[in-house]
């Protein structure tokens, strides 16, 4: 594939906040029909009709990207994903509006029961299937390189630092000509788990963040509803900076601040955050797989770029409609089978080895 081919595919991936596919030129066929020829990755069923998910906007051009190879897979099988954010997945997953929904964070101790519910008695899983480190992104006009330390981060968004040539982003910036601008904080005003995971690493990373859960503070700086929404907002202004995935901070053009979390500053690539997700940790067992974000976002190991979303795909083990059981499973199934390149290029991290065995092995397990 060239690079201007490739290029405008992913330009394409990367449009809307909603995937719908485009209708099958054959004859339509029922929701419980299978494909005949949906053969090219293994194990698929072939189940056609259009899947309904919703959830985390932090994973939304991953799943343009996985819809379109769903669709590529399985003629007549659709994705529509609705980027509403992690809080509105979880509820409408929970009230069975959805198949699947998406979320950075886990289930609340409160929603564990009413998820199980829903899916008429039988656990529901957490799923990490999508890898998205975060950035802390800026624009600042003349400054396209720029470390800071966790606990500097902490303070700028907590408004005890507001200028950007303040003397503890000075000392960790040596030799840098930092203008005399304001700090202009933008943070997700929708219930976001990116937010939800922001200030839990901030808390483990430096023990002086107070708040936590889906909500940021916004006492300090102003509101955009979105990954998108947040990255576009600082695009926009001089002396901005914001927390979202990198993918969305890439589209922009902001910088990408290199963040010390205890052993030198680290930039941001896919070899560190794999320093980083080597020794993932699970607090759960089996199927169920919920990341200890606590021992992750703590690390300090050098070289290792830890500040990471995990974002799952919260699915029943059992209680689908047996069509609905298909699609999830092949489109999971798919998703799985494009951890390559493509979505690399997308700002994500390819799940591989041994998590990405353990994933299929839950979807398989589907019943």
């Amino acid at each position: 594939m060239t690079r201007s081919i490739k290029r405008s595919a992913l330009a394409s991936l990367m449009a809307g906040s909603m995937v719908l596919a485009a209708c099958s030129e054959t004859d339509s066929t029922s929701n419980d029909s299978k494909a005949s020829d949906a053969t090219a990755i293994e194990g698929l069923t072939g189940a056609t009709g259009e899947l309904v998910a919703e959830g985390a906007s932090s994973q939304q051009n991953a799943m343009n990207y996985f819809a379109n190879q769903y669709q590529a897979a399985v003629p007549g099988a659709t994705l529509a994903y609705n980027a509403t954010g992690s809080g509105s997945g979880v509820k409408n997953f929970i009230a069975g509006q959805v198949a699947f929904g998406g979320s950075d964070s886990p289930l609340k101790e409160d929603q564990i029961e009413p998820a199980k519910e829903r899916c008429g008695g039988n656990e529901a899983w957490h799923l990490p299937m999508v890898i998205g480190p975060v950035a802390v992104a800026y624009h600042l006009d003349g400054v396209d390189d720029l470390n800071l330390s966790t606990k500097t981060v902490a303070k700028i968004f907590k408004g005890d630092i507001t200028k950007w040539n303040d003397d503890e982003i000075a000392k960790e910036n040596e030799g840098k000509d930092l203008p005399d601008k304001d700090i202009k904080v933008v943070y997700r005003s929708d219930e976001s788990g990116t937010s939800d995971n922001f200030q839990k690493f901030l808390k483990a990373s430096t023990g002086e963040w107070d708040t936590e859960g889906k909500s940021f503070p916004s006492k300090v700086g102003a509101g955009a509803s979105g990954s998108n929404g947040v990255a576009s907002e600082v695009a926009n202004i001089d002396g901005g900076i914001t927390y979202v995935e990198s993918g969305f901070a890439k589209q922009q053009n902001l910088g990408i601040a290199n963040l010390d979390f205890g052993s030198g500053p680290v930039k941001l690539d896919p070899d560190t955050v794999g320093v980083a997700l080597e020794n993932l940790e699970f607090t759960t067992e089996g199927n169920n797989m919920v990341v200890d974000t606590e021992k992750l976002f703590g690390s300090k190991d050098e070289g290792a770029y830890p500040l990471v979303l995990t974002t799952y795909e919260l699915v029943c083990s059992k209680g689908y409609e047996d069509n609905t059981r298909d699609q999830v499973k092949d489109f999971l199934t798919v998703a799985l089978n494009s951890q390559d390149e493509q979505l690399e290029e997308l700002g994500y991290i390819p799940v591989k080895g041994s998590l990405h065995d353990r994933l299929q092995k839950a979807v398989d397990a589907i019943s």
